[in-house]
């Protein structure tokens, strides 16, 4: 019950992180907007697509989190985490495409070499009010998640800190190109979507890995060997595998048990691995296999077939 009731506080903060977000990129989008319109600068348009797009990241990743909410046993019988990753791929993708759209920007305007209008005062006292205040609220966002135990919080989190990179080095370019070297603007822009695309590819890889299938790390398959070990009655240990599926991993086991355990002692045995396996926080599935010997070939192997494209 008290482990129950802390999993609800922590969901609640969870969600209640969200939420702020999403509205404080709605309130720092229209300052953003404004500011763009009276400064001109390319470097702190970029900055305010970003904000565009953090409102249709921060949705997707909203939907994700109600999706794994909301589960049917009948339709998903193992759940939805797997939902998790593919909306981060689907949020970093959508960034990076930003990012290739802001440099295509930059380039086009150094190529026509083309200097834009100076501003005037009160065009320069909207920008720094504007682009500091999104800075410190993002800053704070950023503080606020970065410590959540949520992936979905997380990448809220890295989004922030993104933000406060790409509204300080806009602010200094769109200031820089308007006092000195018109250039400044479009090359702080030029450095602002190349760190997009750099930054949000590696989440898309990192992700997409997770749902192929990759082993788990040495010292993981080491604990869990070691546990399979540990466990009552085992004689040997054939298989230990672990591999991504999605944010945690399935574990594989194959022991070997006394050849005349009977069946009930032998599935008590079975299961209670099992049941300590999953326990782990890293687990989310184990399967365990139970034999006599350990001196047959393995039951199970990478199948070579493709599937049939065909109808």
């Amino acid at each position: 019950m008290e482990l129950m009731k802390k999993d609800l506080e922590e969901q609640a903060q969870h969600e209640r992180a969200m939420t702020v977000s999403n509205c404080a990129n709605i309130v720092l989008l229209a300052l953003k907007i404004y500011a763009t319109v009276k400064s001109g600068s390319i470097a702190i348009a970029a900055s305010t697509l970003d904000s565009l797009l953090d409102l249709m990241a921060g949705g997707i990743l909203w939907f994700t989190h109600l999706s794994m909410k909301n589960i049917n046993v009948y339709k998903y019988p193992i759940g939805k985490l797997r939902v998790q990753p593919v909306g981060i791929i689907v949020f970093a993708a959508i960034m990076a495409t930003l990012g290739f759209q802001v440099l295509i920007q930059a380039v086009e305007q150094l190529v026509e070499n083309k200097p834009p209008q100076k501003m005037g005062l009160n065009q320069l006292a909207w920008l720094y009010s504007v682009m500091l205040t999104a800075t410190v609220v993002k800053l704070a966002l950023w503080l606020y998640c970065r410590s959540s135990g949520n992936d979905i919080v997380r990448a809220y989190a890295k989004d922030h800190y993104f933000d406060v990179v790409t509204n300080v080095v806009g602010l200094i370019a769109a200031v820089l190109g308007d006092k000195f070297y018109w250039w400044i603007d479009p090359v702080g822009a030029l450095i602002l979507a190349i760190y997009t695309i750099t930054n949000w590819s590696g989440a898309v890889i990192e992700n997409a890995v997770s749902l192929v299938g990759q082993s788990a790390p040495p010292e993981v398959l080491q604990k869990l060997t070691y546990l399979v070990m540990r466990h009552p009655q085992v004689k040997r240990v054939d298989t230990v595998r672990a591999y991504t599926f999605g944010v945690l991993y399935f574990v594989e086991v194959d022991i070997e048990l006394p050849e005349d355990l009977p069946l009930k002692e032998a599935h008590v045995i079975g299961e209670g691995l099992q049941i300590k396996l999953e326990k782990l926080p890293e687990v989310e599935r184990a399967f365990v296999h139970i034999d006599f010997e350990c001196e047959h070939k393995p039951e199970h192997s990478v199948p070579s077939r493709i599937p049939n494209s065909e109808p």
